[in-house]
């Protein structure tokens, strides 16, 4: 595997999704939980996507209850909280794992290609990737990174050849 390009993943529906969809768009990967204390994140979150959507950025949410049990167990749930929360529209996905043995092979993917800190797994919710549009992981940024402060990055992105 060489780009999230060459990965599938699963909709909330349970039915497969090829990353290579959103070839040519720059993503932002986030692991989400619903019921955690950075669930305000997905405002911020939303805004970019609202943002940007337009010149091709796209934020894929993905959530995750490795943290303390913090998602809800039913994927509804799930999506009627971020709906009614934050008004959430860019896509979310099937919950899934993202260290251990478990881990999406998504993860395990975007934990090689841009360690974290002290070390490769994720620490916490909203934990943020930076996909250009080859599918190549740019960046990594810490669960407390305020959304906002991606813009600059982005942008950056936006605007390289």
């Amino acid at each position: 595997m060489t780009s999230v390009h060459d990965f599938s993943v699963q909709k909330t529906d349970g039915s497969p999704l090829s990353l290579e969809e959103y070839k040519g768009n720059i993503l932002l990967i986030v692991n989400t939980a619903s019921k955690c204390g950075l669930a305000p994140q997905f405002e911020g979150l939303q805004q970019l996507y609202e943002q940007y959507k337009n010149q091709g950025v796209v934020v894929l949410g993905f959530p995750c209850d490795q943290f303390n049990n913090q998602e809800f167990e039913n994927i509804e749930d799930t999506l009627q909280f971020c709906q009614t929360n934050y008004q959430v529209t860019f896509p979310m996905f099937a919950k899934i794992d993202v260290n251990g043995p478990g881990a999406h092979p998504l993860y395990a993917f975007l934990k090689q290609q841009k360690k974290g800190l002290l070390s490769e797994n994720i620490k916490w919710n909203f934990t943020k990737f930076l996909v250009d549009k080859k599918g190549q992981v740019i960046k990594r940024y810490a669960p407390t990174t305020s959304p906002a402060d991606l813009s600059k990055d982005i942008e950056s992105l936006l605007t390289s050849k």
